[in-house]
């Protein structure tokens, strides 16, 4: 005798179905929102240079590169309500943060 509370078995397999759907929709979409910030931050650093408010980013990190004595550079980061720069090092196991004027190609400031 069947229980009145049993699910069918294409129910199961239905909410099975739109259970995994759901995962997967959610796991596709944080990369996509997360890749979508890093190219507003690159838009952002490229009108900025294009409309004379920081030097050229090859410039900042050619100058940072060489105040920091070898480091290996890692990535970096733009600000755009400052034009500052904040530039990724390893060096010696040990992650080193440098601030950069993007208007200047000053160094403001270093971080271990």
């Amino acid at each position: 005798m069947p229980c009145a509370y049993a699910m069918p078995m294409t129910m199961k397999w239905k909410s099975l179905i739109a259970g995994t759907s759901a995962v997967t929709a959610a796991v596709l979409l944080v990369p996509a929102a997360d890749a979508g910030g890093r190219r507003d931050e690159q838009d952002a650093a490229r009108r900025a240079m294009l409309d004379g408010q920081v030097m050229p980013f090859s410039m900042i990190k050619r100058r940072v590169d060489a105040a920091v004595g070898g480091a290996t550079y890692v990535g970096s980061e733009f600000n755009p309500s400052s034009n500052r720069y904040r530039l990724k090092y390893v060096k010696d196991g040990k992650v080193m943060w440098v601030d950069a004027d993007g208007r200047t190609g000053d160094i403001i400031g270093m971080a271990r």
